[in-house]
This record gives C-alpha cells, sequence and structure tokens, in this order.
C-alpha cells in the first residue's frame, strides 16, 4: 500500500479523493434512462426483454415471480444442510430488530390556547428492496433492508433480485427473505428492475420508496427516478477508513482494509495512522494477505484506492477523517474517546480492536446500508424513519384564530396572496 507522510502528499490525496464521480457516466446515464423509458411504456414486455438480456436467456414472464414453495423449500434446504447459517440468520434477525426497535417514533400532540398542534407518524404502504444476485448471495443485504421496514409497519415488502443463468435465486438469499416476511419476491434486476418499481408493471406492483444496494446502473436508476419515487440513497463503492495510534494491532487493520477491498475494485481503503511503525507494519501484513488469498478484487481496489496517510497526531487524523467523511470509520488506538469526541461525518463508527466493520456487516444489528462517497456529512445509515411518512395536524380554536389571523394576513399581503389574505378575512368578517 502507499505511504503517504508528507504534507504536500496528504493535500493532494485529499483534493483528489473529494473528487467523487463514476467512470463512464454519461454514457451510463444515456442507457439507463432507454431501459427506464421502455419500461415505463411497454411494463411486463420491456421487463422481460431486460431480463433475457443481461440475465437469463430462456426464462418466462410467469417466471419472474418466486412462488411461495420455492421460499419454503428453500429454506428447509437451508435448514437441513446447514443449520448453523440458519441460528446465523435468526440471531442475525434479532440483534437487528432489536436495534432498530429503539428507533421508533410516536406520533405526537399538544394544546396550546385550545388549538390542537401536532404531528402524526405514519409507514409507507409499499417498499421495493434491491438485492444484488446473479452469482453471488447477499442474505445480509435482505434482513438489512427489510427489517426496519417491518418494524416501521410497511404493509408490503416487494423484493427484487436478479436471477442467474439458470433461472434461480440463491437459496441463502430466500431463506432470508423468508424469516423477514417479505411479501413477494421477483427475478429482476438492474434498472429495468427499479423503474418497474417506480412505475409499477402488470406483474410488479408500484412502490412508494426503493432501497438496497446494487451496481452502477442501479444507481443510476435510482437517481432518475427520484420524485417517482422515494429512495434510500445513491451508493457508490464501498470504503472503510482507520484512525490508529502505535498500539494498534497490525495484522487487524491489514486484514479489516482487505474486508472492504473485496467488496470492489472501486472500492477505497485508508489507514490514517500516527505511528510510521504501525504503517509499514500494515503494509507488510496487506501484501501476505494478498498473496494467501489471490483475490483480484481486493489486490485491484488496494492497488488503485488503497493508502496509508502518517500524521503527526490523532486531531489532524480525525480532521482527515470529517473532510472524507468515510463510510465505515473504524477508531484503534488508546484514547478512543478523545478521537470519537471529534468525529462530526461518518457513517457508522466501529471502536476498538473486537469491532471490526465486518461485524457490523452481519450480526451486530446497527444497519450496514450507509452513506458512501463522502454523502456521511448529510446522510444517516437507513433506518426506521427512512419507512415513515410525518403528517402535521392543525385543528385551530376559534379564540386563537381572532388571536393569529390578522398577523398571517400581514406576512399574506407583504407576498402578494391576496387570496391566502382573503381566507382569513372572511372568517374576520362573520365576527
Amino acid at each position: 500500500m502507499r505511504i503517504l507522510n508528507s504534507k504536500q502528499q496528504v493535500e493532494n490525496y485529499i483534493e483528489m479523493a473529494q473528487i467523487r464521480k463514476w467512470e463512464n457516466e454519461e454514457e451510463i446515464e444515456q442507457k439507463v434512462r432507454r431501459i427506464i423509458s421502455d419500461v415505463k411504456d411497454k411494463k411486463d414486455e420491456a421487463l422481460l426483454y431486460y431480463t433475457r438480456l443481461f440475465d437469463c436467456e430462456g426464462i418466462c414472464l410467469d417466471e419472474l415471480q418466486v412462488s411461495q414453495e420455492e421460499i419454503e423449500r428453500a429454506y428447509f434446504e437451508c435448514e437441513r444442510e446447514d443449520k448453523d447459517f440458519i441460528d446465523a440468520l435468526n440471531t442475525a434477525y434479532k440483534n437487528i430488530y432489536e436495534y432498530h426497535m429503539r428507533q421508533k417514533e410516536e406520533s405526537w400532540f399538544y394544546i396550546k390556547n385550545g388549538s390542537l398542534l401536532g404531528q402524526i407518524i405514519k409507514p409507507l404502504e409499499k417498499v421495493g428492496i434491491y438485492v444484488p444476485g446473479g452469482k453471488g448471495a447477499y442474505p445480509s443485504t435482505v434482513l438489512m433492508n427489510s427489517v426496519p421496514a417491518k418494524v416501521a409497519g410497511v404493509e408490503k415488502i416487494i423484493m427484487v433480485s436478479p436471477p442467474d443463468k439458470n433461472k434461480s435465486i440463491s437459496k441463502y438469499t430466500l431463506a432470508a427473505a423468508k424469516i423477514c416476511g417479505v411479501d413477494k419476491i421477483y427475478r429482476v434486476g438492474g434498472a429495468q428492475a427499479v423503474a418497474a418499481l417506480a412505475f409499477g408493471t402488470q406483474i410488479i406492483p408500484k412502490v412508494d420508496k426503493i432501497v438496497g444496494p446494487g451496481n452502477i446502473y442501479v444507481a443510476t436508476a435510482k437517481k432518475l427516478l427520484f420524485g417517482y419515487v422515494d429512495i434510500d440513497s445513491v451508493a457508490g463503492p464501498s470504503e472503510v477508513m482507520v484512525i490508529a495510534d502505535e498500539s494498534a494491532n497490525p495484522k487487524y487493520i491489514a486484514a479489516d482494509l482487505l474486508s472492504q477491498a473485496e467488496h470492489d475494485p472501486m472500492a477505497r481503503c485508508i489507514l490514517v495512522t500516527t505511528s510510521l511503525q504501525v504503517a509499514q507494519e500494515v503494509s507488510e501484513n496487506v501484501e501476505k494477505m494478498l498473496a494467501i488469498f489471490e483475490n483480484s478484487v481486493a489486490l485491484e481496489a488496494i492497488e488503485k484506492n488503497g493508502v496509508i496517510i502518517v500524521v503527526d497526531d490523532l486531531f489532524e487524523a480525525a480532521e482527515i477523517a470529517n473532510i472524507i467523511a468515510p463510510e465505515h470509520l473504524e477508531i484503534c488506538c488508546n484514547d478512543t474517546e478523545e478521537v470519537l469526541l471529534k468525529i462530526k461525518n461518518a457513517g457508522a463508527i466501529f471502536i476498538g480492536e473486537y469491532s471490526p466493520e465486518p461485524i457490523g456487516d452481519y450480526i451486530a444489528g446497527p444497519n450496514h446500508v450507509l452513506p458512501t462517497s463522502g454523502t456521511a456529512s448529510f446522510f444517516s445509515p437507513l433506518g426506521v424513519y427512512d419507512f415513515v411518512k410525518r403528517m402535521s395536524l392543525i385543528k385551530y380554536s376559534k379564540e386563537q384564530f381572532f388571536s393569529d389571523a390578522q398577523h398571517a394576513i400581514n406576512i399574506a399581503q407583504k407576498e402578494g396572496f391576496l387570496f391566502h389574505a382573503n381566507s382569513l378575512k372572511v372568517r374576520l368578517e362573520d365576527v
């Protein structure tokens, strides 16, 4: 890994790190716009065409929906072959549910001079969950996206996931969907799946919100369709930053950096440390582990975006973290509280050597759907609050109306809205 220890090197890196742009972004957007337009106009016909083109040539329209029998079969097959996996899913579900229950909001009201004012919290009716598929299996994505929706009280959870060439969705993904109580599952992926959820087709219902990670085509479709439907965020490549002092374990840090590197060749893996010795030992451990596992994706990510920054003190390390606003931030040093108090921007924070990022990915409870590409400076992790809407309530008393109406009239007149003012005046004139 590159080690940067001069002021100029660090400044250049931070400036570069703030440029957040996908490769071939304009070209991809044109392709996605065409797919969205086709699905909007031709609905299931376009959905089937693109599913055959990108995922599975021989699939038929009536095979796009996964049957309840197939979901049950996948679950019991997993249970028979690997009960430990089902136990792990159930433990993760319990921890995630327990954590997100603490995020629930309640409606509230208060009375002022005989008037009733308040806020009503209602869950969204239908939510779409995108789960990557094809060659991979992502049961943890099902858990992290479904559980907060369930806690919020969402009525219908619709899941989409691309099939492999044999028309299959991973049994591990389906088992997780059964545990989470997902209502309907469809074998569709990519921008076409996002468009189907946004507009609705003959077989896929229109939803109120789409959540879940995906590739550049999925992310672009979500961005373009925001407004027709709500979305969680436009996710970029995964990233991890570790802040460490001389007390940190270089082997652990190297393992944690590589755990993010295997996500994507564009994944960003950063160590910021006050110790040159730790920097060198981490770099050596990364090389050793890459040689053992021979993972080409992780190797490319480390070569492209792996960097070690040596700083004078932990205050400088925290400043760099706040500028980059990493998706995952690990703090591995003696005085974690000192560093934590200085952190303003991060998706999820992991403290101490026994809190590696993967424990948060799978089992701890907090959501692993996190803001990326610096958006942690203004976005939050996915949570129950993403699956509810708020309605304000106003029930004015006659006395309060007569007390406040003239003030409202004065403001309306200054804005030039005479009918607004008139709506208030006709009530005053009746007295």
